[in-house]
């Protein structure tokens, strides 16, 4: 006997959907039979996104968000849920990096990945929570009142790696930022998880594993390969199904067994 989730009917906000992960997960949500909320700064990649996703059969709309902008928060979610309505899943994607010496590090190296990573995160995360609180305090009894609420972290959250320190940080804060949520937004049927990639090849990064620092790399790994984006797929729609209720608070490692 076959399984299958079936998100028909939910609608899901997908931030730094422009590209790499982001983009996979849009995709993958849509497949599924959500609609989806393409949301970032770039937004004529967004239009092009929802014009694959459309003509492939799927509900997809665009919204310009800055995660770094509180005004742009607020006014992206808004936006999101006057076109598609109420917000079932959010997929929290949006992140930057880095790369340099923990001693090198400058005030403006720090605001730009905590103020994206960790900062943004949580205010995205927050906005929608509060409007998913807002629908399961005054729902009917016996109607759908949950949410999904989905944070993207890394490998680099849980285990520091060198040259990316503040990066490593503003993740291991995504981590314990979903443990917080998970623990306060449980009892109303919110379930918030985070799923920790390991190194995924997107386009951001795709030249990088060509050079010789990057082919050392791939030898340093468990079994000598980086993971391709459709690789978190299933991780992802565990996370988002409706059977997931008992998923809460979940920190999942999906690294190709790096972490171990």
């Amino acid at each position: 006997m076959s399984y299958s989730i079936d998100l028909s009917g939910r609608v899901a906000l997908v931030t730094g959907a422009s590209s790499g992960l982001g983009a996979q997960f849009a995709r993958t949500l849509s497949k599924a039979g959500a609609a989806v909320v393409l949301a970032g700064r770039r937004v004529e990649r967004l239009k092009s996104l929802r014009a694959e996703i459309e003509a492939e059969g799927g509900d997809a709309h665009v919204v310009t968000l800055d995660v770094t902008d509180l005004s742009s928060i607020k006014a992206a979610v808004a936006h999101a849920e006057t076109e598609m309505g109420t917000l079932d899943i959010l997929v929290n994607n949006s992140g930057v990096s880095t790369s340099q010496r923990i001693v090198d590090v400058s005030e403006q190296d720090w605001d730009y990945v905590m103020n994206t990573n960790l900062r943004g995160a949580f205010f995205v995360a927050q906005e929608v929570a509060k409007r998913m609180l807002a629908r399961a305090k005054g729902a009917a009894p016996g109607s759908f009142t949950g949410g999904r609420i989905v944070n993207i972290a890394s490998m680099a959250g849980l285990r520091v790696l060198s040259q990316i320190g503040i990066y490593a940080m503003s993740k291991a804060g995504v981590v314990h930022m979903t443990r917080a949520m998970a623990l306060e937004f449980g009892k109303y049927g919110i379930n918030v998880n985070a799923i920790c990639p390991g190194y995924i090849d997107t386009e951001m990064n795709h030249h990088h594993w060509e050079t010789a620092h990057g082919k050392q790399l791939i030898e340093m790994l468990p079994r000598k390969r980086v993971g391709q984006p459709q690789d978190l797929d299933t991780t992802l729609l565990m996370l988002c199904a409706n059977e997931s209720r008992f998923i809460n608070g979940a920190i999942v490692q999906a690294d190709d067994g790096f972490g171990v």
